[in-house]
């Protein structure tokens, strides 16, 4: 099968209008659509792919969609806000692998080889394998990415957390 002007002519105009690469093989005939894909490709034709989620979500209200984005991130952000406020943590209940349980907080304390190795132990958060201290090392806020620091610096308020438990 060879393009002939009429048929690039007519897959560019086809293109332009938004038509799927099934559809304009359909039309111009005697092609696959991955014919169609190929060449579009090659004319370094825009790929102005529609889907379906895109096309119906044009009905939507801007401003709604970020105002629910916006208290999306207010929710995530004061979440994190509730965890560093809070003081009071339990304290450390120091557990070996075979006393874990879903409830306790995963977080190794020290090196496996080492005979004092051990886990947190605390309670853990709903959903979430450790506990309020270690959650705050485990999970950063999104968006916030803090200034490389040395492995043996401790982070500020990290570091009065620790103090206070």
């Amino acid at each position: 099968m060879s393009w002939t002007e009429e048929k690039v002519a007519k897959l560019k105009e086809l293109w332009g209008k938004g038509n799927t690469a099934s559809q304009i093989a359909e039309i111009i005939g005697g092609i696959s659509r991955n014919a169609v894909i190929g060449k579009a490709h090659r004319l370094n034709l825009s790929a102005k792919i529609k889907t379906r989620t895109a096309s119906s979500s044009q009905n939507f209200d801007n401003s709604i969609s970020e105002k629910n984005i916006q208290s999306t991130r207010r929710g995530r952000k004061s979440k994190f806000k509730s965890l560093i406020i809070e003081k009071d943590f339990e304290p450390e209940n120091p557990k070996q692998l075979e006393e874990l349980d879903e409830n306790s907080c995963k977080w190794p304390i020290g090196h496996p080889d080492e005979k004092s190795f051990y886990f947190c132990g605390r309670s853990s958060l709903k959903d979430f394998s450790y506990c309020k201290l270690h959650l705050l090392y485990a999970y950063q806020p999104k968006g916030k990415k803090d200034e490389a620091t040395e492995k043996d610096e401790v982070p500020e308020f990290i570091g009065k957390k620790i103090q206070s438990a």
